[in-house]
């Protein structure tokens, strides 16, 4: 059965206010929530600031539109606005900024496994894979203070769906912004669901970097504090990454029409997949209220470019997201990819092997960590608590970890502070010697 947006029945934007009631709902309960239930609450309150976002932009640079489709456009910002309040407001206020950071980043990892391995652009693809393992590093750095500033296993979180070991390592993930920028899409052949895909990714890193700025100073651990700063620097990092992926030359309402196609896309996708049935009523009315400023926006495009909307998003639904464990992709690309680094001549990808002494993100990464680096900081201090990093992941890859680690480290603008192969196998070594005695007491 095909599912053409553009001809569904939606709900009619007059009849799209709800009240406070509706508006502030009832958060999902953490103690029984599946983790993908939080992981689409929060991709989708971070696909709503950027749609919210993005239609005051449009509604301060497009000076010619009529004033009834300036009106139309901001009545939709405000109900976007209204969403995002209802998006955002479903986490539960027992729910501390730590456990919702390790959610962050399971969205980060399984949500870019996925998309890289239904993206058909292969230079997307392989942007996909090389912030796919910074997120994933990410992900282990928070799970060492999840574990000593609350004891939060990771799998409290993660529910055993992602694996949480040492990834590309993120004090490596400071880099001159110049090579941030990739080869941008030609928006005339791109597909639909490169389009889609992008944008997706895009609103989720961006509100990544948005709940850092805004929570990470709620700690009093003075190198937390640090290592959100470093690592929303990251996140920063991958916001530029991603939306120079997009053609620059689409126009204004080229880039709402998609904005409206990515919401009705995700909503679609959440519909299909939520296992809450309280949860999944959000997204049923959220899916119909979008499929009405999808159309509302083509008619608007279709006035002012004389153009046909399926030009732009095709006459089908594409799936931006199916969430589900992504361990055997994720652990595929760590193995092949972790030594891959931002190529000196831009839009590429070099192994570090290849990347020459004056490469620019040299200078960067000596000077944010010229004192230290505060996620290399997490793993010396887990020591004390726990004679090793806190992992979970399977045993094979488990044994792998230090090989991972001897194989993502530079040689060149290493942090004073860096736990180094030997050492880590050192940390490991006691914990297993201390477990073992430990037993034989039992």
């Amino acid at each position: 059965m095909t599912f053409n947006p553009l001809k569904e029945k939606g709900l009619r934007l007059e009849k799209q206010l709800r009240n406070w009631h509706q508006i502030v709902g009832n958060p999902y309960k953490k103690q029984h929530a599946d983790c993908y239930t939080r992981t689409r609450q929060i991709l989708m309150n971070g696909i709503e600031v950027e749609a919210w976002g993005f239609k005051h932009q449009l509604n301060r640079f497009m000076q010619n539109l009529d004033f009834e489709d300036r009106v139309n456009l901001s009545r939709i910002g405000r109900i976007e606005n209204q969403q995002q309040i209802t998006c955002n407001w479903l986490s539960p206020a027992d729910q501390s900024v730590l456990e919702t950071t390790l959610g962050y980043e399971q969205v980060a990892v399984d949500l870019t496994a996925w998309l890289a391995q239904n993206e058909p652009d292969k230079y997307v693809k392989e942007t996909f894979n090389f912030g796919l393992l910074e997120d994933f590093d990410h992900l282990y750095r928070y799970a060492q203070y999840a574990y000593m500033q609350e004891g939060v296993e990771p799998n409290d979180i993660v529910k055993g769906q992602t694996d949480v070991i040492v990834g590309r390592p993120t004090q490596h993930h400071h880099n001159c912004n110049g090579l941030r920028l990739r080869k941008n899409y030609d928006k005339n052949t791109a597909t639909p669901q490169t389009k889609v895909n992008i944008l997706t990714v895009l609103s989720g890193e961006q509100q990544t970097h948005n709940f850092y700025a805004e929570h990470g100073f709620m700690y009093g651990d003075h190198v937390l504090r640090e290592t959100y700063a470093e690592i929303k620097d990251v996140e920063e990092e991958h916001v530029t990454m991603y939306e120079s992926l997009i053609d620059p030359n689409e126009t204004m309402l080229e880039k709402a029409l998609i904005h409206e196609f990515t919401e009705v896309c995700n909503y679609y996708t959440c519909v299909e997949d939520e296992t809450d049935e309280e949860i999944k009523k959000y997204w049923e009315i959220f899916l119909d209220i979008e499929l009405g400023h999808l159309q509302t926006v083509a008619e608007i495009f279709k006035k002012y470019e004389k153009r046909d909307p399926e030009e732009v998003i095709g006459s089908e639904i594409v799936i931006p997201c199916r969430f589900k464990s992504q361990k055997a992709y994720v652990q595929k690309v760590l193995e092949k990819e972790v030594q891959k680094r931002l190529a000196p001549n831009g839009e590429y990808y070099n192994s570090m092997e290849e990347i020459p002494d004056d490469w620019v993100s040299y200078d960067v990464q000596k000077k944010v960590a010229e004192i230290s680096s505060p996620s290399e900081n997490c793993i010396n201090v887990v020591e004390f608590y726990n004679d090793r990093d806190v992992v979970e992941a399977s045993e094979t890859l488990k044994n792998k970890e230090v090989q991972i680690l001897e194989q993502g480290l530079q040689k060149k603008s290493v942090a004073q502070n860096t736990v180094m192969p030997d050492k880590l196998q050192d940390m490991i070594d006691t914990h297993e010697e201390r477990k073992q005695e430990k037993e034989k007491l039992i």
